[in-house]
């Protein structure tokens, strides 16, 4: 079914707004709050996991459009999120090569709009993202994807690593995609159950991460600049999958 993104602000509207099962992607909260409303609203994000950004009260004023926010605006998500360990057996019960994509604090909107389109093209079976630092599932990326974020199950996890331990579990392989590394993509076996990594784009996959994947990999880079944009980077690999898978 498909939801339509919705702004709402004030402590105790929000507080009602969980209470209620609205699907929250992301709980923006002014500095230094004090008081019980902000406390129980704070318990509510910690026991849900929903994602919080501490910002400016002028940030606030421009998401609520100057009304009286109480120094809490939330934004509701267009699309459910999935359980990441449902979704990974549902996967391997369907007979699929599990194929994932994990997104390593990605925070632009458009990029991550563009990837979900490409994800739902070439058959990915479910996208990871963080709770927190991670852009939004908004009206925006909703428009980026041209709807394939109602087509392609998007999963929410404290962290990555959480994922890649379900993953690995599961004897599905991860590969991040890095400079970091001499192994070129072209030698990876996108045939088995994978999953792929893919960095934010100003520092790339987090070396953390980089310390427990199974395939480190990185593209051809033929001319002067050294990177690529992290969606073309992202359909790169996500069609090799498909050409070996063809094969």
């Amino acid at each position: 079914m498909e939801h339509q993104t919705e702004i709402i602000f004030g402590l105790r509207a929000i507080i009602e707004a969980i209470n209620s099962g609205a699907t929250i992607s992301k709980v923006y909260l002014q500095k230094e709050l004090k008081g019980a409303l902000i406390s129980e609203l704070n318990g509510l994000i910690k026991s849900h996991g929903i994602t919080t950004s501490m910002v400016p009260v002028e940030k606030l004023d421009k998401l609520s459009k100057y009304s009286n926010h109480q120094g809490a605006v939330a934004q509701t998500s267009p699309v459910a999120f999935y359980d990441l360990d449902g979704l990974i057996e549902k996967t391997i019960f369907e007979g699929k090569t599990p194929l994932f994509l994990l997104l390593d604090q990605l925070s632009d909107v458009r990029n991550f709009g563009a990837i979900i389109r490409t994800a739902e093209c070439t058959g990915v079976n479910g996208i990871v993202i963080q709770k927190n630092g991670s852009a939004p599932v908004n009206a925006e990326t909703v428009k980026t994807s041209a709807g394939a974020a109602f087509k392609v199950p998007i999963c929410k996890v404290d962290h990555l690593k959480d994922a890649l331990f379900l993953l690995q579990a599961a004897d599905i392989k991860t590969v991040a995609a890095t400079e970091k590394t001499e192994d070129s993509i072209f030698d990876i076996d996108f045939n088995q159950p994978i999953a792929i990594i893919m960095g934010s784009e100003s520092r790339g996959v987090n070396p953390s991460i980089l310390k427990m994947v199974d395939y480190k990999a990185k593209l051809p880079l033929l001319g002067e600049i050294d990177s690529l944009n992290v969606s073309v980077a992202c359909g790169a690999f996500l069609y090799e999958t498909v050409r070996q898978r063809m094969h």
